[in-house]
């Protein structure tokens, strides 16, 4: 089954409960559902692309390589800025790095540290600043750090599911 790409998609924010604890769960487990999902799959297979669109790897360097945005995001609305930085939506950084020579162990831990270092500064986060919020450029809606990091959580099972999706065609039957 094809997801809708992620561009394509809808956002709802205005979550009044704080669900934020079930929402770091979420970020705290995607690394080892990750690893899990990675570290027994073969370096061609994990390598291998289709239709031109991204391999697994570059799939899991992308979740790296997006951490300092979040990052960034975090701060901007800590911050009080009224607009989140933007994305770059050519994701350039992860056409750059090459990622598909790069050893799977290695963007794991790339993403494993960068994301202990965004789970960092959400601990030291307050009830207050968990539903103050910034425009988000894209969207054009007000993205809340409640909402921010929900779409963040959104955003790990998208490319999860879209690395499950190409490891699944790779193993069925021509």
């Amino acid at each position: 089954m094809q997801q809708v790409n992620w561009f394509e998609r809808n956002f709802s924010f205005g979550q009044d409960q704080n669900i934020f604890p079930s929402i770091i769960e979420r970020l705290q487990g995607t690394a080892l559902r990750l690893e899990h999902k990675l570290s027994n799959i073969e370096d061609d297979r994990l390598s291998a692309t289709f239709n031109n669109k991204w391999s697994v790897k570059q799939h899991a360097g992308h979740l790296a390589d997006l951490e300092p945005l979040w990052q960034k995001r975090l701060e901007d609305i800590v911050y009080g800025n009224k607009i989140l930085t933007e994305a770059d939506l050519t994701n350039s950084n992860t056409t750059m790095a090459d990622h598909n020579c790069k050893d799977i162990k290695s963007l794991l831990q790339s993403f494993r540290e960068r994301r202990e270092q965004t789970l960092n500064m959400l601990a030291k986060v307050d009830e207050n600043i968990l539903f103050r919020s910034a425009m988000h450029p894209r969207l054009n809606k007000p993205m809340r750090t409640i909402d921010l990091f929900s779409f963040v959580a959104d955003h790990d099972d998208h490319h999860l599911a879209a690395m499950t999706h190409l490891l699944q065609l790779q193993s069925t039957p021509v």
